[in-house]
């Protein structure tokens, strides 16, 4: 981490963004999962590659967006409600403090992008004791902005996009979430560095 003068203190080379092909998967320890990144930035993609691998179990995945869907429908006004917001992430609060109750790891699966997403989920583990890995996705606006044009969306515009890429941009960076609170940071490589989500999966090992 860079010392009060934003440099690196000597000795303490700059972490790699991406684990390099050969050098073994990264290790997540088992407690909270994090995913941070924009509308169409791969996550669920990612996530489905992890679950056909069984490298997680489905049920540890806990999506917002699959759980505004079970609640609300997928095409009810009712569904973009402050209101609904707020059942809607009180029961992903509480399917993830259940698995972090039993000793599960619990993975959460939404945009997470600004501190405030963030700090309801720091703080349920912390009092869970469960360790914080979050898991960056980082593809530049064009690719966002294609992917999202390949998708059958219709609750997720453009506009949203330029939002979400802006935040992820200003309250994102792997210092922060440190400064957070996650006890580990990591990148997940995906179309911009020529990865397919199986492949990206495959650079992760979850205990």
């Amino acid at each position: 981490m860079a010392g009060p003068t934003g440099r690196r203190p000597a000795g303490r080379p700059c972490p790699e963004p991406y684990a390099r092909p050969g050098s073994g998967p990264i290790r997540v320890a088992g407690g909270l999962v994090v995913l941070v990144g924009p509308p169409a930035s791969g996550k669920s993609s990612f996530v489905r590659a992890l679950v056909v691998r069984r490298q997680i179990d489905e049920d540890a995945v806990v999506s917002s967006d699959e759980i505004r869907a079970e609640l609300f429908g997928t095409s009810s006004a009712e569904a973009g409600t402050d209101a609904a917001d707020a059942v809607v992430f009180g029961e992903r609060d509480r399917r993830v403090a259940a698995r972090l109750g039993a000793g599960r790891t619990a993975l959460a699966e939404s945009t997470n992008v600004t501190p405030q997403a963030r700090t309801r989920l720091i703080a349920l583990a912390g009092r869970l004791d469960a360790p914080v890995t979050m898991l960056r996705f980082t593809p530049d606006l064009a690719t966002l902005l294609e992917q999202h044009a390949g998708r059958s969306r219709t609750d997720v515009t453009t506009a949203d996009i330029h939002a979400s890429a802006a935040d992820m941009a200003r309250y994102a960076g792997a210092d922060r979430l440190r400064s957070e609170g996650a006890h580990a940071v990591h990148d997940v490589p995906g179309r911009r560095q020529g990865v397919t989500p199986a492949e990206a999966a495959a650079r992760f090992s979850f205990t």
